[in-house]
Order: C-alpha cells, then sequence, then structure tokens
C-alpha cells in the first residue's frame, strides 16, 4: 500500500497521537505462527522464542526472549479500544535489573534513534519492530514503520520496560513504559502497560516484535537482565514449558487472552 501523508495541520495535531496509539495496541495483526484464541469477532495471537534451547537444570543461563502478538478482528473491521496490555514471561526465568543504569521517559522524550542510544546507551535491553496502518475519518489509510528501542527504567518505584518508538515517514516519536510486575503460577514477571483513555483514532492493522536481551558488568561480575533454567527431571533431556501470555483489557470490561508453551533442552 502507499503511504499517504495527512495534511500539514492535521498531521501536526494527529500523527503523535496515532504512533502512540499504533504502539501501545502494537498487536493488531496476528503473527505467522503461535497461538491464536478466537471470542466474538476477536482474535488474539502470541508467538516467541527462547534462546538459546540449551539450559543448565539447576542453575540460571543468560538468555534472550523474543515475543510478538497480535489483537486483529476477523472480518477485518477496527479494533476496539485496548486500555491494558499485559505480557507475562516464564516462571523458570528471572528479570535482574540490579546494577545495570536506568533511563528515564524525560530522557527520551521526541528523541530518535540516535539520540535516544546517546542519552541511554547504557540501559539498553532490547529493540524491535512496529508495523501499522492507520484509518483515520475521510482520510485514505497510510502506514507507519517504526523502529523500538527498549531500555531499563522505573516508573513510580517500579522497574519498566521503556519502549522508544521512531518512524521516520511520517516522522513522529512516542516513549511507552511497561511496567514489570510480579507474576503468579507460571508466571514469574509480568510487563504492563495502562493505555490513556483518549488516544485517537485506531490502527486498523499493526504487527510488533520485541527481543529482550542485555548483559552487563556490576561489581566485577558478568549478569544478564534476563535468565533461566530448564528445570527437568534427570531422566529426561527436553520438556515443555509455559513460556509467555498476552492479556488485552478493553474498554467495555472485556478481557483477551493466549499463551504459549515452548521447550528447553537440559545440559
Amino acid at each position: 500500500m502507499r503511504k499517504r501523508r495527512l495534511p500539514g495541520a492535521l498531521a501536526r495535531r494527529s500523527l503523535p497521537i496515532l504512533v502512540a496509539l499504533a504502539v501501545l495496541l502494537a498487536l493488531g495483526a496476528a503473527p505467522a505462527r503461535g497461538e491464536r484464541t478466537q471470542q466474538g469477532n476477536l482474535i488474539v495471537s502470541l508467538d516467541g522464542s527462547l534462546a538459546p534451547l540449551k539450559l543448565p537444570r539447576d542453575r540460571l543461563a543468560p538468555v534472550a526472549v523474543s515475543l510478538e502478538g497480535g489483537l486483529q478482528t476477523a472480518d477485518r473491521t477496527l479494533l476496539p479500544r485496548v486500555t491494558k496490555v499485559e505480557l507475562g514471561l516464564p516462571g523458570q526465568g528471572v528479570l535482574s535489573t540490579r546494577g545495570l543504569p536506568t533511563c528515564s521517559q524525560r530522557s527520551l522524550r521526541n528523541a530518535k534513534p540516535p539520540e535516544a542510544l546517546a542519552a541511554c546507551a547504557p540501559a539498553l535491553v532490547g529493540h524491535g519492530k512496529l508495523e501499522a496502518e492507520v484509518l483515520i475519518p475521510n482520510q485514505a489509510p497510510f502506514e507507519i514503520d517504526a523502529d523500538l528501542l527498549a531500555f531499563n527504567g522505573r516508573v513510580g518505584g517500579r522497574r519498566a520496560v521503556i519502549l522508544d518508538g521512531f518512524s521516520a515517514d511520517p516522522p513522529t516519536v512516542v516513549v511507552l513504559p511497561f511496567v514489570v510486575r510480579r507474576g503468579s503460577g507460571r508466571f514469574g514477571a509480568v510487563l504492563v502497560a495502562d493505555l490513556p483513555a483518549a488516544l485517537g483514532p485506531l490502527p486498523r492493522l499493526a504487527h510488533f516484535s520485541m527481543t529482550l536481551s542485555r548483559r552487563f558488568s556490576y561489581r566485577g561480575r558478568v549478569h544478564s537482565y534476563l535468565s533461566a533454567s530448564c528445570p527437568i527431571p534427570p531422566s529426561f533431556t527436553a520438556g515443555f514449558f509455559s513460556f509467555a501470555k498476552a492479556t488485552y483489557t478493553l474498554a467495555d470490561g472485556r478481557q483477551l487472552s493466549t499463551s504459549i508453551a515452548r521447550s528447553c533442552r537440559a545440559r
């Protein structure tokens, strides 16, 4: 689809809001693989991977986690407004930030990728991509292709993953915090984004992918932002575990979720 530019005044007023919503609802088109759950007209999708797959049985080792997911309508109509996104991470994993520098939302305000890295490179914990198609009244749809950088930060005293999203055409920057909260059951940590109530027109389609991984030095030792083990019985060499869960809360109070399981190999 050809990219359309908005009229000047409308573009200046609307683009930051549109891109903010597109990133926050970065789950608007289903990934090609993974799990799909349908409730009425809405389809929730989730996919992800863990690297490496071979992990110690009884101790933690550094890992990288990749996630992508979606919320779409079966008949391609516009998505309902989402008020909260929650991404659960595996319970046998550990998210460690002790000794890792932090980046503030203020430092990333209006920062393109080179500026964001100049201000917060020591706090970098991941990267990703966003593709979105936005529909606004009386205008042809236009596309947004954004690069995402993820930084370690704090919001309200809590640990957070702060996303800095940049789209070159149309040129926009948005900063989005996902607060890290303690999970329950099979999920050790949950990344939670509470979405503002009025963010403007909804994105028609979107796709999100994110990889989180970082090693850093603290007090003379190398640490990993994410670590995991493969705690299976000695008689087994591989096993399955609950890997990730995505939950969306809609403006009308409904919640939609789906989860995925993945395998690990013991070494």
